[in-house]
């Protein structure tokens, strides 16, 4: 297996909603947070990395096999934009690692 897996942009789904909390007067008019949906079993990576990553980070998966990122930690849409791209791309690459098999002792 090679050391870089791609996730092509069209299979990466990105809206644009408001930050919840506090955040002073434009917190309810600009949409700086992002949603970031990546549809995991129809992606491309390989088959060995999707089933790590299911059973990695299921939980945090839709029903119908889609993972949703939001990150608003960010006042800019760029900057949230990159953090939930970094975030999937971590996530993908501890996926891509393989366990080692445990020795019984």
């Amino acid at each position: 297996m090679s050391d870089s897996l791609i996730v092509p942009a069209w299979e990466l789904s990105e809206a644009f909603v408001r930050a919840s909390g506090p955040g002073g007067q434009h917190v309810n008019k600009v949409s700086t947070a992002v949603q970031l949906t990546w549809q995991v079993e129809a992606s491309s990576l390989p088959a060995e990395v999707k089933a790590r990553f299911v059973k990695l980070f299921g939980s945090r998966m839709t029903n119908d096999g889609r993972l949703i990122l939001e990150a608003s930690s960010h006042r800019s849409q760029v900057l949230n934009r990159e953090a939930a791209r970094k975030r999937l791309a971590e996530m993908i690459l501890k996926a891509s690692h393989k366990p080692k098999r445990r020795i019984r002792t």
